[in-house]
C-alpha cells in the first residue's frame, strides 16, 4: 500500500497534483472523489484522465482504517473495532436515529485525561490521530452501514481520547467534514467534547471554522471535580467557566454542559443548585448522562428518582435539563464505555483494581 492521501485537503491535493505535474484542478477532482464520493479506487475516478490514475493507483491510497470487528446493540448501535496501519487499533459508534444518524468518533488512540469514572482513560494513551485517520472513521462505518453521500448525519468527536488535546488533526478533520465539496457534514451538526482543556477552548474560540462545543463538568465544586477529572487540578472550574464565557456563540447557540450522574457522588439537589449557579450568564443546557458502568470501576448509576430530582433542580433554576440515556451500554458503546476492552483487558483490570480505594465522600 502507498502513501495515503486520506486527510489531505482540497488544497493540499490541488498543491500533490501540480506536484505530479498534473493541473491543479485535478486536486479538486481528486478530493471530490475520496470525500465527496468516497472513492477509493482510483480506477473509478475517471475523470482524472488515465495517466494519473494509473500513476495513483501505483504508488498512493485512500485507504479507511480496517474494520477488525462489529458489535451491534439491541437498539441499533454499532460499535466498530478499526484496525490502523500502524497496528494500533481504536473504536467509533454507529447511532442510528429517526430522521439522521450519529457517528462517534475517537481523536487519540486511548486517552491521558484519566477522569476516574470512565472505561477509556484504563488504557492510558498511545498517541494522536492524524486527520486521515479521524476522516476515515466515518468514512469507513458510511461504508460499512452503506449511507449515501450527502446523507443527514451528526458527528461528535466523544469517543476515545481528548480532542482538544488533539486540536489541529481534530479540526482539520473538521473541515474536510463540513466542506461541501468534501464529506458534506452541516457544520452545525458537528460537535467537540472537551474535559475542559481551557487553553485550547480559547484557540477553538479562533478558529473560522467552529463546531459546537460540549464540555464535560460533572461536578459542582473544584474538590469533587478534581476528585473525579485530575484535569481540574491544572483546570480548575473559575478558568473552564471563563473560556466558556468567552467562547463566541452564533444566535439562537447554546454551549452544551455534560454531567455524568454517579450514585451518592454528585447527584445531589445541591449539587444541582450550585451548578445552576455556575452556569448563571452562560447560554447553556445540561445533558444529564446516568452513569454507563465499566468493568471494575467502583461506581453506580443515579437512581431514576434522583435522576429526576436533578433535572428538576436545574429547571426550577431557569436552566435547560436533558436527561440522555445513552446508547449502545449492552455492546460497551456508551458515553465512557470505549476501551479496546477485548484487545486489552488484563491491563484494564489491573488498572482498574488501583481506583477501589477512590474516597466516595463529596460535598452535599
Amino acid at each position: 500500500m502507498g502513501q495515503n492521501l486520506l486527510g489531505l485537503t482540497r488544497g493540499e491535493l490541488e498543491q500533490f497534483a501540480v506536484s505530479c505535474g498534473q493541473p491543479r484542478f485535478r486536486g479538486t477532482q481528486l478530493y471530490l472523489g475520496i470525500y465527496n464520493r468516497r472513492e477509493r479506487d482510483f480506477a473509478r475516478l475517471t475523470d482524472l484522465g488515465r495517466g494519473f490514475r494509473e500513476f495513483l493507483a501505483s504508488s498512493y491510497s485512500a485507504a479507511y482504517p480496517t474494520v477488525e470487528r462489529e458489535f451491534v446493540s439491541r437498539d441499533g448501535s454499532v460499535r466498530y473495532l478499526l484496525g490502523l496501519e500502524d497496528g494500533s487499533a481504536i473504536e467509533a459508534v454507529y447511532i442510528p436515529e429517526e430522521n439522521r444518524a450519529t457517528l462517534c468518533l475517537s481523536s487519540q488512540v486511548g486517552c491521558a485525561v484519566d477522569c476516574r469514572f470512565c472505561f477509556t482513560a484504563l488504557g492510558g494513551v498511545k498517541r494522536n490521530l492524524t486527520a486521515g485517520e479521524i476522516v476515515g472513521q466515518a468514512l469507513a462505518i458510511a461504508d460499512a452501514q452503506r449511507i449515501a453521500p450527502k446523507s443527514r448525519l451528526n458527528v461528535v468527536f466523544m469517543g476515545q481520547g481528548e480532542p482538544l488535546l488533539n486540536l489541529g488533526p481534530v479540526m482539520k478533520a473538521v473541515n474536510i467534514l463540513a466542506d461541501e465539496a468534501g464529506c458534506g457534514v452541516a457544520l452545525r451538526r458537528i460537535t467537540i467534547s472537551t474535559s475542559g482543556i481551557v487553553p485550547r477552548i480559547y484557540d477553538l474560540a479562533r478558529e473560522p471554522v467552529r463546531p459546537k462545543l460540549a464540555v464535560s463538568l460533572n461536578a459542582s465544586t473544584d474538590e469533587q471535580r478534581t476528585a473525579l477529572m485530575p484535569i481540574n487540578r491544572k483546570y480548575p472550574l473559575g478558568d473552564l467557566l471563563g473560556a466558556c464565557r468567552a467562547y463566541p456563540l452564533r444566535p439562537r447557540e447554546r454551549l452544551t454542559f455534560e454531567y455524568v450522574l454517579l450514585d451518592g457522588l454528585n447527584d445531589s439537589e445541591a449539587d444541582a443548585a450550585r451548578v445552576a449557579a455556575l452556569l448563571q450568564g452562560i447560554p447553556s443546557r445540561v445533558n444529564l448522562i446516568p452513569y454507563n458502568p465499566g468493568e471494575g470501576l467502583p461506581y453506580r448509576p443515579s437512581p431514576l428518582a434522583r435522576v429526576l430530582r436533578f433535572q428538576q433542580a436545574l429547571k426550577n433554576r431557569q436552566v435547560p435539563a436533558f436527561i440522555r440515556i445513552s446508547r449502545g451500554r449492552d455492546i460497551m458503546a456508551a458515553c465512557g464505555q470505549l476501551s479496546l476492552a477485548d484487545r486489552l483487558r488484563p491491563q484494564l483490570q489491573t488498572n482498574a483494581e488501583s481506583l477501589k480505594s477512590l474516597d466516595r465522600t463529596s460535598p452535599r
